[in-house]
């Protein structure tokens, strides 16, 4: 900013002192032009000034009047041209130019800070002489002082203004840093201060605060996700030790063991299989077979696969796909079952009573629906449901699955181009709606 004032400045004043001393030149030859001129007219005149004396001796009077003035000369030259008295100083003869004077001519111009005119005339012996005015052109000295002192003045204020300015504007620059800084060494609950303005700057630093909220609220639900994780690993892991050890010694019957174990075992690479589904589906490094899918017949199919399950419960399945107008969506099968059986898992874990599995038609999509009457999800857990790591407060009725269905179920309806939601149950409970496009 001081930079751009003092060259601001810079151009400003010289060039202003330019244009004024341009000016001044100009002023200066207009006005002696006049006074030669005015004075040659006045010797022309001078015999008619004063009845009976003498032209001559009027006109020789009137001359000597005029050389005794300051800056006047009167110069003599002859008619071819050469000069009888010397010019005044700083004009010389050739700045004179005695043919253009013969021929009536007023002369004038600027020898460095000298200006002058010459206007011609004749004596009363038919002498030809030359009025020659001399006057120093004031080049504009003190306006260039008070210019330097003004610029000074400028400078000073264009500095303080630059520090307090840039205090102003780098304060929340440095704030950032120092809040990203802290963020990258660990420290998510750092935030930067916002400004009370409205501008980039301040959309920089919500998105900054934002950044390191979202860090904050991923590492909190990372590191629940793990002990759900690590416990989910412990348990059937220390059931088949426990079932292992007993074997070894003879504790437990091997029929028995063998169940359990196989049982847990199965537990086991599910949730190994599901972390690693995971995984790929963050990495993108699955296939889809996008095609128009009957969705009716995926549906039921991979419910009614879950009846004895729900059976072994004491629960009643009921799947809900025989109405009309059930339109065709565009999905890879195999993933759109895989979606299907996730819901379907969920709703073991809560379900109380009944789980409802159905399909149909929407506004320009093709609806999937999970419905069970459990205890439903709380208002502030349904926006979050689908989020990776994330364990509502609701205590399942059975351990069912991995508990990492809904992450899956979120990311492979996205893949195919829909959307899935949680919504509240018509009887209580919770309802996943999944929302695919019609082919």
């Amino acid at each position: 900013m001081v930079a751009v004032v003092a060259v601001a400045l810079i151009f400003a004043g010289f060039g202003s002192l330019a244009l004024i001393r341009i000016q001044s030149r100009r002023d200066t030859v207009r006005d002696l032009r006049r006074q030669a001129q005015g004075i040659v007219e006045l010797v022309d005149d001078a015999p008619a000034t004063r009845a009976g004396a003498p032209a001559l001796a009027v006109r020789q009077r009137v001359l000597q009047r005029v050389l005794r003035l300051e800056g006047q000369q009167i110069v003599r030259f002859t008619t071819s041209g050469q000069a009888i008295d010397n010019p005044p100083a700083g004009v010389s003869a050739a700045d004179l130019r005695f043919d253009h004077l013969s021929q009536g001519q007023t002369v004038s111009g600027v020898n460095g800070t000298l200006a002058y005119a010459a206007a011609p005339g004749t004596t009363a012996r038919r002498v030809p002489f030359a009025v020659v005015l001399t006057r120093h052109v004031r080049t504009g000295g003190g306006a260039a002082l008070w210019l330097l002192v003004a610029s000074g003045a400028a400078l000073l204020v264009a500095a303080a203004v630059a520090a307090n300015l840039g205090r102003r504007l780098t304060r929340p620059v440095r704030d950032a840093e120092e809040a990203a800084r802290k963020i990258a060494a660990g420290d998510l609950a750092a935030r930067v201060p916002e400004p009370a303005d409205d501008d980039e700057l301040t959309a920089l630093i919500r998105s900054i605060n934002s950044m390191a909220a979202g860090l904050e609220r991923s590492r909190g639900l990372e590191r629940q996700f793990l002990l759900s994780v690590s416990h989910d690993l412990r348990t059937p892991l220390t059931s088949i030790r426990g079932y292992a050890e007993a074997l070894t010694e003879h504790k437990a019957k091997p029929g028995r063991a063998a169940a359990v174990i196989l049982s847990e075992s199965r537990r086991l690479e599910r949730l190994v299989g599901d972390l690693l589904e995971l995984a790929k589906l963050d990495a993108r490094r699955f296939s889809l077979d996008l095609r128009p899918t009957d969705v009716a017949d995926v549906v039921a199919g991979t419910a009614e696969g879950f009846r004895p399950a729900a059976g072994d419960a004491g629960l009643v399945l009921k799947v809900d796909v025989s109405g009309d107008g059930i339109a065709t969506a565009t999905a890879d099968p195999d993933r759109l079952a895989q979606v299907v059986a996730n819901l379907v898992e969920n709703a073991l874990k809560f379900a109380g009573r009944r789980i409802t599995v159905g399909a149909g038609p929407g506004e320009g999509h093709v609806l999937v629906w999970v419905e069970d009457d459990g205890p439903g999800i709380a208002p502030e857990d349904l926006p979050h449901v689908f989020d990776r790591f994330y364990t509502v407060a609701r205590t399942p009725a059975r351990q069912v699955g991995s508990g990492l269905g809904l992450a899956i179920v979120h990311e492979l309806v996205e893949a195919m181009g829909g959307s899935v939601d949680a919504e509240p149950g018509a009887g209580g409970g919770a309802r996943m709606v999944v929302r695919l496009r019609a082919a």
